[in-house]
Formats: structure tokens, sequence, C-alpha cells
């Protein structure tokens, strides 16, 4: 009888070695190589539908049928690109606790009731999950529970039931006996992707499944999961804060710039429809050290609150403390302020803060760090209407941002009536409403927020 062959894989990103290496030369992940055998018997032809085997003009392709469904959430619709496409495989992450299972149990129960959904779990119980149904209010009878972790079962179910949506919580947990591995190892989990994937395709089922993530944040398993889905989706924001955000890294059918955001609430994910006025609640009015900016969320207008707090440092090297903005970003823009305004910055401890968790990347927030700090360095505080919008460059320009239009449309809606923008895009907006500055340097910027 021939010896059984093992592999040596990297359950962080999918590298292969023929002998066990203590850290990964493809990730420079510690400790991550196991031991998994190889399967030569699986030798499974590929299955599919007779149409998809052939080659098919692009003109000829009928999309009539293929309408987007409503998940009956607006801000998933606006997440997902518009709705749900039949036979789409959307990845759903995000930490231990967030509210994945939650979110998707009330998408089970808010699309229309004639439509069957197959809920699979192979972490909770079906009475479990009646459970968290009966406190979420949902209570369809064409929401089919299954407690399994055989993707063999789970697939026979489906093509029993043929239901109209499958939802599995969690890919981790689901394994083929074909593959020797333990459930959530590399190999388990790229072939479940790719059997749940022509399942998908074959009968225009779509499908969500749930993945966990790493202590880094990403999706735990191979790199290639995030391939082979159609969607990706990350379930964002602090544990014990009362906001959600769903946000799309990936998306064939929409553009992954979008966010839904939701409020955590005893009955389950309420959608919030402007989240703007919710980050601004409990604002300190004439503290040195907040700003109001705007950020655009996709086609979303955002106003957050940024919190500064600069201080004396009693070390050789001063703190840098940032959440929810890059940290180097920070520090890059400190010493802009120190060159360019000889403002002696470098030597205090800075911490800067997002209020409500939210994070952001976008460049237009830029000049209200720089305001921030400035408001909490000279203990002076920045005028109340006033709202912060501006990119800024190594020399201490004042750079134009996209979307002004919207971003100070955003900001007038809640009262904000002076609006500290790049001068260079004075002329992209309707002057008439409200006090608008435009400013070329972070020194006009600082002098036209700051009070007194």
């Amino acid at each position: 009888m021939a010896k059984a062959k093992s592999v040596f894989v990297c359950q962080s990103c999918g590298y292969e070695s023929p002998k066990w290496m203590g850290r990964c030369p493809s990730c420079d992940e510690w400790n991550t190589m196991i031991e998994e055998l190889i399967n030569k018997a699986t030798g499974r032809k590929a299955s599919g539908s007779g149409e998809n085997n052939k080659p098919v003009p692009m003109d000829r392709i009928d999309l009539s049928m293929e309408a987007r469904g409503s998940t009956g959430i607006a801000e998933l619709d606006r997440v997902l690109g518009g709705g749900i496409v039949k036979g789409s495989l959307v990845l759903v992450g995000g930490d231990p606790g967030i509210g994945k299972s939650t979110l998707l149990l009330q998408l089970a129960g808010s699309i229309p009731r004639s439509h069957k959904t197959l809920y699979v779990s192979g972490e909770e119980s079906v009475k479990q999950i009646k459970i968290r149904g009966e406190r979420l209010d949902i209570n369809n009878q064409n929401i089919f529970v299954l407690g399994e972790t055989d993707l063999d079962i789970i697939l026979e179910q489906v093509k029993r039931l043929v239901p109209d949506m499958i939802i599995i919580d969690s890919i981790q947990t689901v394994y083929t006996p074909e593959i020797s591995s333990a459930p959530g190892s590399v190999s388990q989990v790229r072939e479940a992707t790719a059997r749940l994937l022509r399942m998908a395709k074959t009968f225009s089922i779509p499908t969500f499944i749930i993945g966990h993530v790493t202590k880094q944040g990403a999706i735990a398993g191979p790199r290639v999961l995030e391939h082979m889905v159609d969607t990706v989706l990350y379930f964002e924001g602090e544990r014990y804060h009362s906001y959600r955000v769903v946000r799309s890294v990936k998306n064939r059918y929409g553009s992954t710039n979008e966010i839904g955001v939701f409020e955590m609430k005893d009955k389950g994910l309420v959608e919030v429809p402007n989240p703007s006025e919710f980050m601004l609640e409990g604002r300190p009015a004439g503290v040195p050290g907040t700003v109001v900016v705007c950020s655009m969320e996709g086609t979303r207008p955002m106003l957050i609150e940024l919190q500064a707090l600069v201080s004396t440092s009693n070390l050789g090297m001063p703190r840098r403390m940032a959440t929810g903005i890059d940290y180097n970003r920070l520090s890059m823009l400190m010493a802009v302020m120190e060159k360019r305004l000889g403002m002696q910055v470098q030597g205090q401890d800075a911490f800067l803060n997002v209020v409500g968790g939210l994070k952001t990347d976008e460049p237009a927030v830029d000049l209200g760090i720089v305001v921030a700090v400035a408001s909490s360095f000279k203990n002076l505080p920045v005028d109340k209407a006033a709202v912060v919008i501006g990119e800024v460059g190594l020399t201490g320009e004042v750079r134009a941002v996209n979307s002004i239009d919207r971003r100070v449309s955003e900001a007038r809606k809640l009262g904000f009536d002076n609006c500290i923008i790049p001068r260079d895009n004075l002329k992209q907006i309707d002057r008439k409403a409200g006090k608008i500055i435009g400013v070329g340097n972070i020194k006009e910027a600082i002098g036209a927020a700051l009070e007194g």
C-alpha cells in the first residue's frame, strides 16, 4: 500500500512546502506551517451546466431575468451596489461579536416572505438560531435552518430544497470528507468555497458566507479566498460602540467605495439614514482640539469629528497615537506644521481620535488634522459652525479635493455655515448661501478656523 504523502501549508497565506519551516517565506508569519495530507484520489470532473461550457457571443447574452433583488435593507443594498445578484457569492468578515450572524439573519427575515432561505449554521444549534430569531422578531416559515458542517450533506439539502438564498455561518466550520485536514485549514476552506461557488453559479442562488478574521483584522484562510468570491464585505466598528459600518472592499457588481451604517440595539441592527448627524451627537462646544471634517465614503458625504490632544512630553521621544487615522499621516502633518509655521509641536505628546471609532484614510481630512492639532496646542477653540476640508502638501499648501459641492451641501444641511475649503475649489460651488472661505495654505486655514 502506497504511503500517504503530506505537504506543509501556511495557514495565513496558503503557501505550500514539502518540509516544515518556522517562518513562511511568502508572508513572513511565524509558526503557521501545518502538515496536511495530499489526497490523490480526487479526480472529480469539472461540473457545470451545459450552457456555461459553450462560448456565447456577448451580444446574445440575455440579462432580462437577471435583475437585482432588494435585500429589504437599504444600507445593505447600497453596499452591494443596488441589491443581490443571482448566483453571486458574498463573503462577510468581521471581528467576533460584531454582529455578522445578526445581520445575515435579519437579511433572511427582510427579503420577500415567498422566498426560501437556507441558513446553515456550523457554530450554533437550530434552537439557538430560533432564540436569536425571536429576539429579532423574525418568524418566517420559509427560513429553513440546518445545523450541519459536512459540505456533501449541505449540498444535498440545497438540491432537495432549491432555496432562493443560502447563508453559511461560517466557512471555517464547513469541511469535506475528501480532504483529510481539519475544518478551518487552508485546504478545507479553499475546497469548500470552490464547491459553494460552483453551486451558486450552476443554480443561480445568491450565497452569503461568513468568514472569521485574524488578529490583524484580515479574513482568516488563504488570500485566494477573497479572489474566488464575487463580493467581500467587512463589518467594522468597536464591539463596545453602538454603531456598525459595513464596508465593501471588493465588488464585481458595484462600487467598492460605499459603506452602510447601522446602530446595534436590543432588537438587532437598525439602519442609520443620516450618519453625519449620528456621528456628531454629543460634540462639545467651545473646547480646544475638536474640529468637524467631511469625508466622502463612496457617493455619500459624511461629517465626522476629529479630536486632538497636544501636551508637554516628559519622555525623550514624544508619543504619537492615532485612532482611525494613519499614524504616519499624523507624524508627517505635524512635521509640516513645525517646518512651515514654526509651531514647536515635535517635542509634544500628540493624540488624535476619530470620534465614534470610524476609520478614514481620505486626504481631504488632512486640513482638519492640522487645525485640530493647532487648536489643542494653542488652547484656542475652533469656530463651532466651521467645517474644514482640504488636502495638505509637504510645502504647507492646501490642495483641491473632489466632490466639494456635495461636501458643502451636507455641511449646510446640518447647520455648518462656515466652510473652510481649498481656494482652488471656490469656482466649483455656489457661494451665495453660507460663508465660504478659500485658503491656499495651512497658515490661512488656522487663522480662519480658530477663535480669538
